[in-house]
């Protein structure tokens, strides 16, 4: 960890309009750039001079994180889950971006997994889908994919997929049904442990900001 500034992590996409508000209630607030839908910058000064943003990919931000390039992030559990970094030290949930991990094949497919020896799937989240059919005594062939999952079982590449559900409203209009939820997600600030360690008061004061905000409050 080379720079003297604090360097956070935040994720693209859905989770950072959300998370967004909250830079605000914690007094980090990025430069006009940061807000700019159009704008190609990854890297951004803020209102305090000691802390930088990262504007990466939600699955990079564990990476990120873990190799200490950067010093803290904002990551779903999902992406934590996935990856289980040992370097990753989560201490706050922040409460946003909440959905759940689930399988889902076709309406017209099977929803009877007992009888199941073995099961091709396409998901973002090979390991964890892998650890979930473990348990139910079934060797799960994964095939990554990043994104458009949900073509997966109409076009033949799987039988069922494993992907993120919010509303459902984009399992449901590609001819989806759940079959299972695997686990419930939210959005969680995440620490390398090394800058635990080397700058234990400047870290503490960003958990206990994010904590205040996480739980309603402001202070």
């Amino acid at each position: 960890m080379h720079n003297k500034k604090i360097v956070i992590a935040l994720p693209k996409g859905r989770i950072l309009k959300e998370l967004r508000p909250l830079l605000d209630l914690v007094q980090i607030t990025p430069e006009e750039e940061f807000d700019k839908e159009d704008s190609r910058k990854l890297y951004f000064e803020t209102s305090n001079e000691n802390i930088s943003f990262i504007k990466v990919r939600s699955f990079d931000v564990a990476t990120f994180v873990a190799f200490g390039s950067a010093h803290l992030g904002v990551v779903g559990s999902d992406v934590l889950k996935e990856f289980n970094y040992s370097e990753l030290y989560s201490p706050v949930d922040l409460n946003i971006g909440k959905c759940s991990l689930c399988l889902a094949c076709s309406e017209d497919t099977s929803k009877e997994l007992s009888r199941l020896s073995h099961i091709r799937v396409s998901t973002k989240y090979p390991a964890l889908t892998k650890e979930y059919f473990l348990k139910k005594g079934i060797q799960a062939e994964c095939i990554k994919i990043n994104g458009a999952v949900e073509l997966a079982p109409k076009l033949g590449l799987s039988s069922h997929i494993v992907d993120l559900v919010s509303s459902g409203r984009t399992i449901k209009e590609n001819g989806l049904v759940v079959v299972e939820k695997i686990s419930d997600i939210s959005t969680r600030l995440v620490v390398n442990r090394s800058i635990m360690k080397t700058r234990p008061n400047d870290v503490k004061d960003l958990i206990l900001k994010f904590r205040g905000i996480a739980n309603g409050s402001d202070n």
